[in-house]
């Protein structure tokens, strides 16, 4: 499974201009980024200092070699994003706060100049992201809180290596890097679904090549079938969700097909489970949790339109330049033409357009 953060890709510098944010919001916001600026080192200074931890370099020197890896072979932004570090000394880097009305899968958007609207608002601290998040269950919202451990400012500033994003093994730690200088290299405002599906096709490829580099053998295809598997059963609960909340049900009726909608669901997974992957529990904890509609939010929205890259990709013989012109080509022409392109060209792929994999938090 992916770690959250792959679908959160905020620009906080537009958060600094929209007359939509509170002072108190600016004011953190401004305060968490400068934390992140003023606390980079460069990675080589690190690497070097002798106080450094022997597990902490080897890190760092495989996060750098995937770093001259994304600008020499996948062709992405050549800068100095990824190639400092700053210890946060925390868990995540922010905490997104997602949140939709109780009878509603559709989320409560959240709109700044540069990036767009987004389905999510997020905090540097933890305690402020869940004083958010109670004022939203207070008026009557689902609400989900996804602590980040990684974010692009879209080429803003020049992104560090966090501590966060140390957390997970070495495959999620490149591939994140190649994810977020995607985001760096096109990001088109008011389309997550199109910026997540490009940057993880990205991070996917780009994965791919490199292990491939390396005569490193790829992730297992039972894995990959586990985890879109998975989004599907959590797509079908928002959808009938959907079709529930569509009726004309009371209030307390409502809320009682919704519970009991969300009792299927994990009868239903317990059950698929059990037939195709027995001994894998890897979902159980995640299923175990509250489940409300803002927690279903972020399914689904991250590579659904990866079959559509990796037809484009196909078209470019595998030239990252010239798919990146592709891309670019897409990103600027209107939303609906944009999607209609996307679906003939995923029609093309050897495989329907699948959902989401949903990762960790």
């Amino acid at each position: 499974m992916r770690p959250l953060l792959r679908i959160f890709t905020m620009a906080i510098l537009a958060t600094l201009t929209s007359a939509c944010s509170t002072l108190r919001y600016v004011a953190h916001v401004a305060h968490g980024q400068a934390q992140l600026v003023s606390g980079r080192e460069p990675i080589a200074k690190v690497i070097a200092d002798p106080a450094t931890d022997a597990k902490l370099a080897a890190r760092l020197r495989i996060a750098q070699e995937a770093r001259g890896f994304a600008s020499a072979r996948l062709h992405l932004p050549d800068n100095h994003s990824y190639t400092s570090y700053v210890d946060l000394k925390r868990p995540y880097v922010v905490w997104n706060v997602f949140a939709a009305p109780r009878y509603s899968v559709d989320p409560i958007l959240h709109c700044f100049p540069i990036a767009g609207c987004v389905p999510y608002r997020g905090w540097f601290d933890e305690a402020l992201a869940k004083a958010e998040a109670a004022k939203l269950e207070a008026r009557g919202d689902d609400v989900y809180v996804g602590g980040v451990t990684a974010y692009s400012t879209l080429g803003w500033f020049a992104d560090p290596i966090t501590s966060t994003m140390l957390r997970w093994d070495d495959d999620e730690l490149i591939g994140t890097i190649f994810h977020e200088l995607a985001h760096q290299q096109l990001y088109v405002k008011d389309d997550t679904a199109f910026n997540e599906s490009f940057a993880t096709f990205v991070q996917d490829e780009g994965l791919r090549e490199w292990r491939t580099s390396r005569g490193e053998s790829v992730h297992e295809e039972r894995d990959r079938n586990a985890g879109d598997e998975f989004v599907q059963l959590v797509l079908d609960l928002r959808e009938r969700l959907r079709k529930l909340y569509a009726g004309e049900l009371s209030q307390a009726a409502m809320e009682a097909a919704k519970q009991n909608e969300i009792a299927e669901f994990r009868r239903r997974y317990a059950e698929w489970r059990d037939t195709h992957f027995p001994g894998d529990h890897r979902y159980d904890a995640l299923v175990a949790k509250p489940i409300n509609n803002a927690t279903l939010l972020p399914f689904g929205l991250y590579d659904g339109w990866t079959p559509a890259f990796a037809a484009l990709f196909a078209q470019s013989a595998g030239d990252w330049s010239a798919f990146y012109i592709r891309v670019g080509e897409l990103a600027r022409v209107g939303k609906a033409a944009r999607e209609e392109r996307l679906r003939a060209l995923a029609a093309t792929a050897a495989q329907p357009v699948p959902p989401s994999r949903r990762p960790n938090s």
